[in-house]
């Protein structure tokens, strides 16, 4: 394994966002097309299975930072958001295993800030494949 990445989105080469921008890709389907439907297999509960989510999103995000598969201010706003997210639902769990089963609005909040960073990847991948198009370009950039 590599160091961290000397470079972020900011300042790489085309053919280095171009190996980011595939990587963040391939990382954001294996999310969505193989974890999430093995995580929701899980016999746990609603809390649970999200909580276990948000903790694998928080460290995807430190990955992606680490990798530099991105722009990093996008990047720390999104471990910062699946982070609030994950320590909810960490909260939620906790609560539930002492048998306070009525703040369900901690799981409603995380869900909607794990839908936020969400947002936050896809933004961060389309910057990246727009900075790319535009140093294709003739005369679009550097």
């Amino acid at each position: 394994m590599r160091g961290p990445a000397r470079y972020t989105a900011e300042d790489a080469t085309p053919g280095e966002l171009r190996q980011a921008s595939i990587r963040l890709l391939v990382t954001l389907a294996a999310l969505g097309f193989v974890v999430v439907p093995l995580i929701r297999e899980l016999p746990l509960g609603q809390s649970g299975r999200t909580a276990i989510f948000a903790w694998l999103l928080v460290a995807l995000a430190l990955y992606w930072l680490y990798a530099g598969m991105g722009y990093q201010p996008l990047l720390l706003l999104q471990l910062l958001i699946f982070s609030a997210a994950a320590a909810l639902l960490s909260a939620k769990v906790l609560l539930v295993a002492m048998d306070l089963r009525r703040l369900t609005v901690l799981r409603h909040v995380a869900r909607v800030l794990i839908m936020v960073g969400a947002v936050c990847a896809v933004v961060n991948l389309g910057a990246m494949l727009l900075a790319l198009a535009r140093r294709r370009s003739p005369g679009g950039g550097m």
